[in-house]
C-alpha cells in the first residue's frame, strides 16, 4: 500500500489548531478564562523541565470540561475550514494525517477535509485530558505503524512545517519530503537536510 504522511498544524492549515481552538473558547465561553492562571503555572512548570509537554498539554485543555465541547468545535471549523490548503485535495494515494492536536478537534474535519487516515493526540471529551501520550516527534511514528504493517506500507511523500519536531516522519519518505513554508511546498530530499 502507498500513502503519503502530512502533519495538521501549519502544514494544512495556516495556524496551530489546538491554540486557536483555545483562544475562539476564551471569545465565545469567556468563563474558560478562570483556567488561565492553571495553563501559565503549567507552562512555567513546562519551561522549567518539572513537567513534560504531555503534561503540561493536559492541562492546557482542562477548559474543555467547561464548554459544549460538540458545538464549540464545530463553530470553530465553521469559521476555519476554509483555511485549508487547496493542494491537499490534489493528492492521489493515501493521505495518512498525524497530529499532535486533539482527536476531538480533527475528527470533526476528518470526511469533511477527506483525509484517509487520521493519528492524533487522544483526549478525554470530558475533562480534555490526554490519554497516553502526545502524538509528536517518535510518537508519530510509533502510533503510525500502530495502524500500518512496515513491510506491507510504502510512505511515498511526507509533508510537514517543522523541520525539527518532524524528522522521524520525514526519515519514512521513500520518494520525498515537503517543507511547508506559509502554504508553499518546498521539495527536498531527507539526506540532503539530515545527516544520516
Amino acid at each position: 500500500m502507498k500513502v503519503d504522511i502530512y502533519d495538521f498544524d501549519k502544514t494544512l492549515v495556516p495556524f496551530d489548531s489546538g491554540s486557536l481552538f483555545m483562544g475562539y473558547c476564551l471569545i465565545h465561553y469567556p468563563w474558560t478564562v478562570i483556567t488561565l492562571p492553571l495553563q501559565a503555572v503549567g507552562g512555567l512548570l513546562a519551561l522549567l523541565g518539572i513537567i513534560d509537554f504531555t503534561a503540561y498539554k493536559k492541562i492546557c485543555f482542562c477548559f474543555v470540561a467547561l464548554i459544549p465541547l460538540d458545538k464549540a468545535v464545530n463553530g470553530f471549523w465553521q469559521k476555519h475550514e476554509k483555511q485549508l490548503h487547496k493542494w491537499f485535495f490534489e493528492k492521489e494515494r493515501h493521505s495518512v494525517v498525524i497530529s499532535a492536536s486533539p482527536d476531538f478537534l480533527l475528527n470533526a474535519v476528518k470526511d469533511k477535509f477527506k483525509i484517509d487516515t487520521l493519528i492524533c493526540t487522544r483526549h478525554n471529551k470530558k475533562t480534555g485530558a490526554i490519554i497516553g501520550r502526545n502524538c509528536r516527534d517518535e510518537e508519530k511514528v510509533k502510533r503510525f505503524y500502530e495502524l500500518f504493517d512496515e513491510n506491507e506500507t510504502e510512505v511515498c511523500d511526507v509533508y510537514s512545517d517543522s523541520l525539527n519536531h518532524d524528522r522521524p516522519i520525514f526519515s519514512l519518505a521513500k520518494k520525498n519530503c515537503y517543507h511547508i513554508v506559509k502554504g508553499k511546498k518546498i521539495k527536498f530530499k531527507y539526506g540532503d537536510v539530515y545527516q544520516k
